[in-house]
């Protein structure tokens, strides 16, 4: 094999994305001119899986001919609310929703057919599964990401999942290391720290990671997060050679590929510069670096990156013993051919998906009462949903709780707002006066209170209540006594069908909610 310049080993240890349904003229000099030798895919460019599909053939092609080795094609396709593929795709319920099933075996099933999918479109790596433990409930960000509130549970579910995606061919990065469950702070949008010892973070948060790497992990994501009680210097885990290397390393024994997560994310580029960050990076021990959206900014990454290593300030060493980490996977995954499906298997995906999201549903208080269908004495009201946070999908068009459950259960339905003031929770009970039974899709209403108030409102005034919780279970917590509390954690299309099958009485709700916060 010939030798690589110093641009072709840079180019191998970045992950590009790019803004359209194909690849534009800017990206394609990126990897004629850059050799960027990576991407990563979000939701606007995927149309379908036959679109997709093709474009990652394309990508491998485009990227081998500029570079002379595969492409890591990667895409956050966790379940829930934070999936990237197409409709026409199968994406499994979210981290939170599968641990309430009380089967660890769901998350096994849910990483081998998420794997299935994304090999039959060509995608090779996948930026999941979670590990963080969920140990604040006003986390921004994270909350239904995570597999629960413990270790015990984060490590039972987020290990089978890693299990179902590697059985299933592709590279899965564990994120974020060392733990983003306990901030206040969306990284996407600001620099989060956690002022927690290191001994503290060993009795909870590192114990999945450790698990995991205990087990083979082979990528592991690092978290734009400070960590001022094992980082003197002031920069967040991503730049921290004291966690990426000492830590992590050296005393946890991780011998896998290590990830940033995006360096375009505030908590990097507003503090830091992105730039910046990638030098940084490489020089606390990351070997491949996410900047997911901006060409510039991947060119200047480029250039800062060859400054530092032809001033000595970034030794040759570094870039190299990266550039053979990243080309040991891609030889393992990049190179191994797509998986042809068939309708009938893509099928059989859909039903198992749908199967675990069914018995997601926990009925969590009050008594549960089947919905007559066809009758005038329920109504359905609730908001449409929204983009909760940066790392969640994009609201898919024509989404909506209340208007899909009536159509399915023969009612009337009223749209509120996310956040209802007075003036319209006063308006909304008057309408619903003489209405006896009302179901109320709650989206993050504990951080949305007048979605919690309007509820108790109906409830003080008499009417048989039936909450819904379509993001964040806590919800529920929030709730006056007597109101019927499910837990259906993600407003998607496959948790709103398997709501109204528990709603219609189809079903009996099976989902185990614990709550230990």
């Amino acid at each position: 094999m010939r030798q690589l310049t110093l641009r072709e080993k840079i180019g191998q240890l970045i992950v590009a994305g790019f803004p359209g349904l194909d690849v534009d003229e800017e990206t394609q000099r990126l990897f004629a001119d850059y050799k960027i030798g990576n991407v990563i895919l979000f939701a606007h460019n995927v149309q379908n899986r036959e679109q997709l599909k093709s474009l990652c053939a394309g990508l491998q092609r485009s990227i081998a001919a500029h570079t002379g080795h595969p492409a890591l094609i990667s895409i956050d396709q966790e379940g829930g609310r934070v999936t990237r593929l197409p409709q026409d795709a199968v994406n499994v319920p979210g981290a939170m929703a599968i641990a309430s099933t009380g089967r660890p075996e769901n998350a096994y099933a849910a990483g081998r057919i998420t794997a299935r999918e994304m090999r039959a479109l060509g995608i090779n790596f996948n930026l999941a599964p979670v590990l963080d433990i969920n140990n604040n409930k006003r986390n921004p960000v994270i909350n239904v990401r995570s597999y629960g509130d413990t270790a015990e549970v984060v490590t039972e579910y987020g290990l089978q999942m890693l299990r179902g995606l590697k059985d299933g061919g592709v590279l899965a990065a564990i994120k974020h290391f060392p733990g983003h469950g306990d901030t206040a702070v969306d990284s996407h949008l600001g620099l989060p720290s956690i002022d927690k010892p290191l001994e503290a973070l060993e009795e909870l948060e590192l114990k999945p990671f450790r698990a995991a790497i205990d087990s083979g992990a082979e990528c592991l994501t690092s978290a734009h997060i400070l960590f001022p009680a094992i980082e003197n210097h002031q920069v967040p885990a991503t730049m921290s050679k004291a966690i990426i290397t000492d830590l992590l390393k050296h005393k946890m024994g991780y011998e896998g590929l290590v990830i940033s997560d995006c360096l375009e994310m505030d908590a990097i580029q507003k503090y830091y510069g992105t730039a910046e960050g990638a030098v940084g990076a490489l020089k606390a021990g990351v070997h491949l670096l996410f900047i997911s959206h901006s060409a510039r900014l991947v060119k200047d990454a480029v250039h800062r990156i060859e400054q530092a290593v032809e001033a000595g300030e970034l030794p040759i060493a570094v870039i190299d013993e990266a550039v053979e980490k990243v080309l040991f996977y891609k030889d393992k995954y990049g190179l191994v051919e797509e998986e042809d499906m068939t309708e009938a298997q893509h099928k059989a995906n859909r039903r198992a998906a749908e199967a675990i999201s069914l018995e997601s549903i926990c009925h969590v208080s009050g008594k549960l009462v089947p919905v007559q269908k066809d009758v005038s004495d329920t109504i359905v009201i609730g908001s449409l949903p929204y983009r909760p946070d940066q790392a969640s999908s994009r609201t898919g068009a024509g989404l909506s709780f209340p208007a899909e459950a009536a159509a399915a259960l023969g009612t009337a339905y009223l749209l509120t707002d996310i956040n209802p003031d007075e003036t319209e929770q006063r308006r909304i009970a008057d309408e619903v006066q003489n209405v006896p039974n009302i179901i109320i899709g709650l989206y993050n209403g504990c951080d949305h209170q007048g979605q919690i108030e309007l509820a108790n409102r109906l409830a003080r005034a008499g009417h048989q209540v039936t909450a819904v919780a379509l993001g964040k279970p806590y919800d529920l917590e929030l709730l006056e006594e007597g109101i019927c509390g499910l837990a259906a954690f993600e407003y998607t299309r496959m948790s709103i069908r398997s709501v109204i099958r528990i709603l219609a009485g189809e079903t009996p709700p099976t989902g185990q909610l614990s709550l230990h916060s």
